[in-house]
């Protein structure tokens, strides 16, 4: 039996849709590094530990790659977002391109230590120039995840005066997730130690997927008015 103590408007329901894309992405995005790594330490699957995350391509977890990659990028087309004057705000059209990036990083692969093994989703040529593609796209896709945290999700959060702010305040956490990515990408090309891209690589993805896990509200209902500091307009109490 379902004991509805208020309404749920239509407004509501589309909140509760977007927070589901919102944790969806940042499930994907946290999972897929612990998940590429976890199964090259499988004798079955017959994968080394890659030097980043990219030349899984290359790898039996190919598909698990390639494929992560297109559900978080159709997700993140398919987000609606919301529209506004400036477009360095507008989610609508950032998590577009953003999705778009996304699909480009998947269908157009890194440059294999091999040539031989150079094999291109849509473009059936082994030139070296086109693995430049690859780092093309996934520049982008980093610079806008980037700039989603620090500069959108930090807009239209409703502040309630009478929940006091604290250090894990929202926007806090999307800051730091934003600036965390720009730093670990750009420390990538130095190269400092092995390992070290796909290390940087895998930690822009989880602080990325934090990021989401948190604008859809993950953390459910423990740390809520804390963390969010906003009412609860609406809920439903489930009783059997």
């Amino acid at each position: 039996m379902i004991d509805q103590h208020e309404i749920v408007d239509p407004d509501d329901i589309d909140i509760f849709s977007y927070r589901s894309i919102r944790r969806a992405i940042g499930y994907l995005a946290i999972s897929l590094p612990i998940l590429l790594l976890s199964l090259s330490f499988i004798a079955f699957f017959d994968t080394e530990p890659q030097h980043s995350i990219s030349h899984y391509y290359y790898t039996n977890l190919r598909e698990i790659f390639t494929g992560t990659l297109c559900a978080v990028g159709l997700f993140l087309i398919r987000y609606r977002g919301h529209d506004n004057a400036s477009f360095w705000k507008n989610d609508k059209q950032i998590t577009n391109i953003a999705g778009i990036m996304a699909l480009g990083v998947a269908f157009f692969p890194t440059t294999p230590d091999c040539p031989s093994q150079k094999i291109y989703t849509l473009i059936p040529y082994n030139a070296n120039w086109l693995g430049g593609l690859h780092y093309g796209f996934a520049a982008v896709l980093f610079l806008i995840l980037a700039l989603l945290a620090i500069n959108v999700f930090t807009i239209g959060q409703n502040n309630q005066a009478n929940v006091p702010k604290s250090m894990i305040d929202e926007n806090n956490i999307y800051r730091f997730c934003g600036y965390s990515i720009l730093v670990f990408i750009a420390a990538i090309p130095f190269k400092l130690f092995d390992y070290a891209t796909l290390v940087f690589e895998a930690l822009s993805l989880f602080v990325f997927g934090i990021a989401w896990l948190v604008k859809g509200r993950a953390l459910g209902q423990v740390l809520k008015k804390e963390l969010y500091r906003e009412n609860v307009t609406s809920e439903r109490v489930f009783e059997e």
